[in-house]
């Protein structure tokens, strides 16, 4: 088990990654001909498939790294670079937009794919939920590593679900800052998934 305030850290870390404030305006864009009840509707749908994807990679996602013969370290060094790729698109206003022409008509369709994943509950968080899980083969340590998921599940979920308040209330300049904000904490988060991962690969660099 991990102190408190470390799975404090997870969340946050959590929460940064899937970055629901930054995805506010794609959301707001690929839904501006819904109606409010619909948009709370795709936000539901969204909630339920990012919690349902944290959930399974906490309790599977060893597995399929052992099955694959994939180490914990290599995975980490692997990850750390993906967040840090993931960080500087986020700080430098770029990565959610790219991907707005992959939108399909279907309401249920595009809450799942891509609003939930990969846009939401991608690589990022998938090699997030992972590393942390590793950390302990206690089974309450692996309760509050779930517990963290559905808790920036359910963050998320709310955040979408008042889209439009939010939207009007900050407005595009202050998603902005917030999302810029996300990918400086995202940043140093991979920094520290880089290091403690190259060090048990090459226990020459400690």
């Amino acid at each position: 088990m991990l102190d408190f305030s470390e799975y404090i850290k997870i969340f946050i870390a959590l929460l940064a990654i899937l970055n629901p404030l930054g995805v506010l305006p794609f959301f707001l864009t690929i839904t501006e001909r819904y109606s409010d009840e619909e948009r709370k509707k795709i936000a539901k749908i969204i909630g339920i498939s990012v919690a349902t994807v944290l959930t399974a990679t906490a309790l599977v996602g060893q597995q399929l790294l052992a099955l694959f013969g994939i180490s914990v370290d290599a995975f980490k060094v692997g990850g750390s670079i993906l967040l840090m790729l993931m960080a500087i698109d986020m700080l430098k206003g770029r990565g959610k937009e790219s991907r707005e022409t992959e939108a399909s008509a279907d309401k249920t369709g595009i809450a799942v794919v891509p609003l939930s994943i990969p846009l939401i509950a991608g690589p990022g968080s998938i090699s997030t939920v992972i590393i942390y899980a590793n950390l302990s083969k206690n089974w309450a340590h692996l309760a509050l590593i779930v517990a963290c998921g559905l808790s920036s599940a359910l963050v998320t979920w709310l955040i979408l679900r008042a889209a439009s308040r939010i939207g009007n209330v900050v407005g595009p300049i202050g998603l902005n800052v917030a999302s810029r904000l996300m990918g400086l904490l995202l940043a140093a988060i991979a920094v520290e998934f880089f290091t403690g991962g190259i060090v048990k690969l090459l226990p020459g660099l400690g």
